[in-house]
């Protein structure tokens, strides 16, 4: 999806009404940090530092339905107990959602607690029942349905198997999209989908869509096949089975099956990545997008959600910037805004990884450099080049610099594996930088001393540490000027 597409369909998003109805969870994530075994038994003890508390599955397909300028209806089912009394503040504090949490008080609210400590999960703890509901909730749910979808365009259902999305509430959406006329799209970990009848989508991943089968859906040819197959079994207009990094591929009775290529994104937590999916997915549909828009939509906005922490929300400001990224050449996509910088610091730091930052002018880029490049990264996971622009080098150096202009510098410096992002600066110095990464390790050349190293103070007083990189003798910028001077004037 190209810009000036995205931001049409952000424009008529905005405001248009969704209804989720599905399996409610409070997705707990409790971080911290091991540094020893218990002496009890041989298990890691972790040193609890935060806590992140937000609304999961259906929960967390509402928040990216709002976040991404949505107006959500949240239908779903609590328990009488303190995660439910949580569930329904953490669905009041949303802006932009509806929560219609009905309580059932003979089932407890579904609680996930995920332990997590450098980026890597340590234990998961459910607190659930998946029976499905029946009587009064269930009667609640059809009638809270058909009140909220009165002037939705899309119900999505998220059905996590918990119980909630039973053969009456399918029946009760579809009844309701009808009446409406808007579309059910459905989201399901069931192994069979022939259950939710003629909606006019499901979207399973490859691994369930193998398992609903009985067949392979690695390949391209395979997932043809299995698809094909899948709708002489169900009733469902389409599939659009999302496939990692391989993309998506759309199925439409009746037409080939369309295959969506993705830019490769680093992944950092696959968490609630198909319920953003869904949900962008859901919106471009009620916005009145066509499928191969609507999944190109979702697609990018699950790229962003796997980079991300935990279950988070997707912005639409986050898809411009990927979708800006995406057409750019690897070198390009490394060099960043300070607003971006904090975006990946944030994420970097979520993941455990030690973050380092130098700057300079880097005007002509010489063995010098490379190997200062190369040990500042060696004492960091994550290395962010501050970068002076032109005016600032002029005041540092004088006239005739720099040499070669900011565009230039900043991407044959990104071009080199050892460095992660390059941030370009107007100020003389890069405090402003350093404040806003709030690295880890600040490095400066050995020909600095530690008390004229700007930024010092700064890095050490949040626990951070200074490091001198060794300096190649006999290579510098000023020296490679001067050589080139004296061979213009032979």
């Amino acid at each position: 999806m190209d810009l000036s597409e995205l931001q049409h369909l952000l424009s008529l998003s905005a405001g248009r009404r969704v209804v989720c109805v599905g399996d409610l969870m409070v997705d707990r994530f409790v971080y911290g940090e091991v540094t020893r075994v218990s002496p009890e038994a041989p298990i890691p003890v972790l040193a609890r530092a935060r806590e992140l508390v937000m609304l999961g599955a259906a929960g967390n397909v509402a928040r990216n339905v709002a976040a991404l300028g949505g107006a959500v209806a949240l239908i779903g089912v609590i328990g009488d107990d303190a995660e439910g009394k949580e569930a329904l503040r953490l669905a009041g504090e949303e802006p932009g959602v509806e929560g219609y949490l009905i309580v059932d008080p003979e089932r407890p609210s579904t609680l996930k607690t995920r332990f997590i400590s450098g980026g890597q999960q340590l234990l998961r703890v459910d607190l659930e029942a998946s029976r499905a509901v029946s009587g009064e909730v269930e009667q609640r749910l059809i009638r809270t349905i058909a009140d909220a979808a009165d002037d939705a365009g899309v119900i999505l259902i998220s059905d996590y198997g918990k119980g909630v999305v039973t053969e009456a509430v399918i029946a009760a959406c579809r009844a309701a999209a009808d009446a409406a006329g808007g579309q059910v799209v459905v989201d399901s970990k069931a192994r069979s989908f022939a259950r939710y009848g003629a909606v006019d989508l499901i979207k399973p991943n490859a691994l369930e869509l193998s398992h609903a089968t009985d067949l392979p859906a690695e390949t391209d040819a395979e997932i043809e096949t299995a698809l094909a197959h899948a709708l002489s079994l169900w009733d469902a207009k389409a599939i659009l089975v999302t496939r990692a990094s391989k993309g998506m591929s759309l199925a439409l009775r009746g037409e080939p099956v369309r295959h969506f290529a993705t830019a490769p994104r680093e992944v950092f937590d696959v968490s609630g990545a198909g319920d953003t999916t869904l949900a962008a997915l859901g919106l471009a549909l009620a916005s009145g997008a066509d499928l191969d828009a609507a999944a190109g939509f979702a697609q990018l906005a699950g790229g962003v959600a796997v980079g991300k922490a935990g279950t988070s929300a997707v912005s639409p400001e986050e898809l411009i910037e990927a979708a800006l990224v995406a057409h750019m050449a690897p070198a390009e996509a490394k060099v960043a805004t300070l607003r971006r910088m904090a975006d990946e610091v944030a994420r970097w730091r979520a993941r455990g990884l030690r973050i380092g930052f130098t700057n300079g002018c880097f005007d002509i880029l010489h063995k010098g450099h490379v190997a200062y490049l190369a040990q500042a990264r060696s004492w960091c996971d994550r290395l962010i080049v501050g970068l002076n622009a032109d005016d600032s080098v002029r005041r540092l150096k004088g006239e005739g610099r720099p040499v070669n202009d900011l565009e230039s510098r900043a991407l044959v410096l990104a071009g080199l594996g050892t460095v992660d992002l390059v941030v370009p600066f107007e100020e003389d110095t890069p405090v402003r930088l350093i404040e806003a990464a709030r690295p880890d390790v600040l490095v400066k050349g050995a020909d600095y001393a530690e008390d004229e190293v700007v930024g010092a103070d700064l890095v050490k007083s949040w626990g951070g540490e200074v490091r001198l990189a060794e300096i190649v003798e006999g290579y510098s910028t000023t020296a490679a000027i001067a050589r080139m001077s004296r061979k213009a004037s032979r």
